[in-house]
């Protein structure tokens, strides 16, 4: 019986790997086809937040987490469960502005930077700004428009990797007319 299990670590594992290389390879590509690191970052916080748009669907049905009271119970809720649950990571919450609608996420281990390292040509490179467009899709299906970007990052000698969320406001619902 412990064969099976350590056959599921090897495979989590295995699986992390390969996103790891894939991610790796999209990065690659995209500073192949793209001029300078500031387009490549636009287009990866552009695919980022393709993929939070489709994202949160499947992490509301997984999760069974209902509706967020306030902007910590949101932070807390990304950090525990969403970063938990798509990379095998809990992200510290940290830094709360004085208004309670800015903090930071500090990522003590990033694994899309697993293998990596930062070709001297590439110093503006975000390289994981694919989560920001990841964070700022999801929040804002759930009605929250949030800008989200990264002030630290182990990638350019930085001890940790962090993300910087700020509320900017509710978004509400447009309902066509006839359907309220």
């Amino acid at each position: 019986m412990s064969r099976q299990s350590n056959r599921a670590t090897d495979s989590k594992k295995m699986n992390s790997e390969l996103f790891t290389l894939t991610y790796g390879a999209l990065v690659t590509q995209l500073c192949k086809d793209y001029e300078n690191d500031e387009e490549v970052n636009k287009q990866l916080d552009k695919m980022g937040y393709n993929i939070g748009v489709r994202l949160i669907e499947d992490f509301l049905a997984r999760s069974t987490i209902g509706r967020c009271q306030d902007f910590r119970e949101t932070a807390d809720v990304i950090a525990k469960v969403a970063f938990k649950m798509y990379l095998g990571i809990t992200p510290s919450v940290t830094n709360w502005s004085p208004a309670g609608d800015e903090f930071s996420l500090i990522l003590e281990n990033n694994p899309l930077v697993d293998f990596v390292e930062l070709p001297d040509n590439h110093s503006t490179l975000i390289y994981s700004n694919l989560l920001c467009g990841v964070l700022r899709g999801a929040l804002e299906m759930v009605q929250m428009a949030v800008d989200v970007k990264f002030v630290q990052d182990t990638l350019r000698g930085d001890n940790v990797t962090e993300i910087r969320m700020k509320f900017i406001k509710r978004i509400e619902e447009n309902l066509p007319a006839g359907d309220e």
